[in-house]
């Protein structure tokens, strides 16, 4: 009488096994679909707060939308926030410090990450148009003159205060598998109005 039990021991095991590892299997995929949830998710709080108060989107914030990214072509529409940290950068793209304000003199610079918000750039082309408003709801057209991959350990913008320059940034490349490589995608366009 063991030997017929054992070997459906074995076979409880053997399934008990193999859905650990499918469970295990799925844990990528779950977390990536976790990923892109929480930044659609963070982004129509920030939008709400866009729309009503301009303040921080939940109490535990440490930021708040300061512009609107749009590029009509690629149907991106995001809420930019204030800086451009890790953890800003989790719930939507982040205006750089030290940038100038859309529409001014200067670069005005925008990070996000590229596998949520920027991975529609991967499509975006010379002459592309792209529409940034400002915190007083303003809007400037930008037109994308050039593309190009920097390596950040030795690449570096350099500011122009007498033009009114965006530039987009995310890591490159946008199918790589892990994350935090020198590389990254530069969209640099030029202001033609507000």
């Amino acid at each position: 009488m063991i030997l017929p039990t054992l070997p459906l021991r074995l076979c409880g095991s053997r399934r008990i096994v193999v859905f650990a590892l499918a469970i295990i299997s799925l844990l990528p995929a779950l977390d990536a679909t976790y990923m892109l949830a929480k930044a659609e998710l963070a982004q129509k709080l920030i939008e709400r707060s866009w729309h009503q108060t301009g303040d921080r989107p939940w109490p535990w914030a440490d930021t708040s939308p300061v512009a609107r990214l749009t590029i009509p072509r690629l149907a991106l529409n995001a809420f930019v926030l204030d800086g451009a940290t890790g953890a800003s950068l989790a719930f939507g793209p982040g205006l750089v410090s030290g940038s100038s304000d859309p529409g001014a003199l200067g670069v005005t610079m925008i990070a996000a990450h590229r596998d949520t918000h920027f991975k529609t750039l991967e499509g975006i082309q010379t002459k592309d148009i792209i529409e940034l408003q400002d915190s007083e709801r303003q809007w400037h057209r930008y037109r994308v003159e050039s593309i190009g991959i920097a390596d950040s350990r030795v690449d570096h913008i350099q500011a122009q205060n007498d033009q009114s320059r965006l530039i987009l940034t995310t890591c490159y490349p946008f199918d790589a598998l892990t994350t935090g490589g020198p590389l990254r995608f530069v969209v640099e366009a030029q202001l033609l109005g507000s």
